[in-house]
């Protein structure tokens, strides 16, 4: 494994705890040596055999020596393609975090070098396993409201959630190409997975302009800072962030600054932030569908609406979700509304409110039933096909990449000017029913 941050922890627990039986995790790897001495702890309070600790110039070396069937990439955005790559040519398969990589040449350079290798390289899209989301496809696939021709799909960011990414190495675009790519890779994919469809043009606008030194002064703070643990002001600004007060943060990030400097609590303020906070985006789709799509990092509440619009009717789904710290603890959601809604409205006839598959876990149960597909050596057949492979990473970050150009040129882009010929992921077809479609049962958890 190489990346050392809080997602890690997800893969580690899984090999050493609940996959023990068929995984074992050989090498760990990190620029930040006191993340390394972290990992092999909690390998120790697993019972498990500790991992070979290696820096990432020794990344070759790792492979060399510890041989591994698969390498599973958590490092930050702009290193997944050396990794992935790296990988692949030393005869490893591989499971990458999204998004897979952000921009066009890494991109080509990873359908290459898997194309040449043959190895394998899978995306991890747990929004897919969340019960909820699979439940939406299930209703897409029995053909419910016939043909999509468009959807509206909104999603929001609350003020920890999409402050976080403002705080940390995502707040730079050369790191993340931004939450059009770092974020909307995730909502894209879903989009592309749900109609069974590949992108074909983007349209895109964007801003930065609640993050900013204007928006501190408007709260009445002297501000921007440098980062939160020094500021002045912190008994002031509500979005002020103590790595010391949760033990995860401070484990992970405070005491391990002194290795490479790493600040995780840097000002959300900060004037040198060049990515968007507030972006919206209209794609065409092969199939004939249009997306209308949002996304928002300043909201009260967290959590997405969408609705497909199709020939035989209307699907409307949303989900409010809980407050969010990366690395920290989950906290309830600050609604009292929260939870999972879906309604199918027929052209003719009342609208049938559908009662929610569920799972327990993180990312609304997505996160387990994704492992067990990963780990477990005979996993049962999926028709959802919800496993990733390079050409669903690929489409789902060139829908935020050729959105960052339209945002510089005002053009509309077209994805095959930025990758030719790239062909579409094995989605189940959504098929075109013309007869009467009975409802799905309403209960069921979509595992």
């Amino acid at each position: 494994m190489v990346g050392l941050g809080s997602r890690h922890e997800l893969y580690q627990d899984a090999i050493e705890k609940t996959y023990a039986r068929w995984a074992e995790l050989v090498g760990i790897c990190d620029s930040n040596a006191g993340r390394i001495d972290l990992t092999q702890r909690r390998s120790r309070r697993n019972g498990a055999p500790v991992p070979v600790g290696y820096r990432p110039q020794d990344f070759g070396r790792m492979l060399r020596e510890q041989r591994p069937d698969v390498v599973i990439v958590t490092s930050s955005d702009i290193t997944h393609h050396e990794y992935i790559t790296g990988a692949m040519e030393a005869g490893c398969d591989v499971v990458t975090e999204k998004p897979m990589t952000i921009d066009a040449a890494k991109c080509r350079q990873i359908l290459e070098t898997r194309k040449r290798t043959g190895r394998t390289c899978r995306v991890t899209f747990n929004y897919r396993y969340s019960p909820a989301r699979s439940q939406v496809k299930e209703l897409l696939m029995s053909g419910a409201i016939g043909d999509v021709l468009s959807l509206d799909f909104h999603w929001l960011l609350n003020t920890h959630h999409g402050a976080d990414y403002f705080r940390r190495w995502h707040a730079e675009r050369r790191n993340s190409g931004g939450l059009f790519v770092h974020k909307a890779t995730h909502h894209f994919d879903l989009v592309h997975w749900w109609l069974g469809a590949a992108p074909v043009t983007v349209m895109a606008s964007g801003k930065r302009e609640f993050y900013t030194p204007q928006t501190a002064r408007r709260m009445g703070l002297s501000g921007p800072h440098h980062r939160c643990r020094t500021c002045p002001e912190k008994d002031r600004c509500g979005f002020y962030l103590d790595l010391g007060a949760s033990r995860h943060l401070r484990e992970l990030y405070l005491e391990c600054e002194q290795h490479d400097g790493y600040e995780r609590d840097r000002c959300v303020w900060r004037p040198e932030i060049d990515i968007e906070d507030t972006m919206n985006a209209l794609v065409t789709y092969d199939s004939g569908a249009t997306l209308s799509y949002s996304l928002n990092a300043f909201n009260a509440w967290e959590g997405y609406t969408v609705a497909f619009n199709g020939t035989k009717g209307r699907l409307e789904h949303g989900i409010v979700e809980a407050v969010y710290v990366n690395g920290a603890e989950t906290q309830p959601a600050n609604v009292g509304q929260a939870g999972v809604k879906t309604r199918v409205i027929p052209l003719r006839g009342a609208p049938v409110d559908i009662e929610p598959w569920s799972a327990e876990g993180e990312h609304g149960g997505g996160d387990r039933l994704m492992l067990e597909d990963i780990f477990l050596p005979d996993p049962p057949p999926d028709k959802y096909r919800r496993a990733a492979d390079e050409r669903a990473g690929a489409y789902s970050i060139l829908v935020g990449i050729a959105a960052n150009r339209s945002m510089e040129t005002g053009a509309r882009v077209r994805l095959a000017d930025l990758l030719p010929k790239l062909p579409a992921p094995d989605y189940p077809p959504i098929p075109d029913r013309t007869d009467p479609v009975p409802m799905p049962a309403k209960s069921g958890c979509g595992s």
